[in-house]
């Protein structure tokens, strides 16, 4: 189909352009045009485009920080027992200043290498 661009098919391209209307309300509009001569049209007047919204990705909520299963929160965190059982526990003896355990699961957590061998 061979349309024929009119100055008042123009002037009412870029009326309802700029109102916000689609490409196919606009082809509609105009009668006998397709959606494509429309945007095609749009394009080569250099009217602006209009890009399709952002669609934000929601957003997770980071998980909670890991908690201490059991003790008062500034003990020894030496596990005792198997995990698995119910009577899974810590040492809970007083950790050692900017260490994690106590001073005797100190001396087994960090040996020197020579020590070690």
């Amino acid at each position: 189909m061979n349309m024929v661009w009119t100055p008042e098919r123009i002037e009412m391209l870029q009326s309802l352009w700029r109102e916000g209307h689609s490409a196919s309300a606009i082809a509609e509009k105009l009668g006998g045009i397709s959606r494509n001569a429309v945007i095609g049209k749009a394009h080569r007047l250099l009217l602006p485009s209009r890009p399709s919204p952002i669609k934000r990705e929601e957003r997770v909520k980071p998980a909670p920080a890991p908690q201490r299963a059991h003790g008062t929160g500034h003990g020894c965190m030496w596990p005792i027992g198997d995990p698995k059982s119910p009577e899974f526990h810590f040492c809970d003896e007083p950790a050692d200043p900017g260490r994690p355990y106590c001073s005797a699961h100190c001396s087994q957590a960090y040996q020197r290498r020579e020590e070690a061998a």
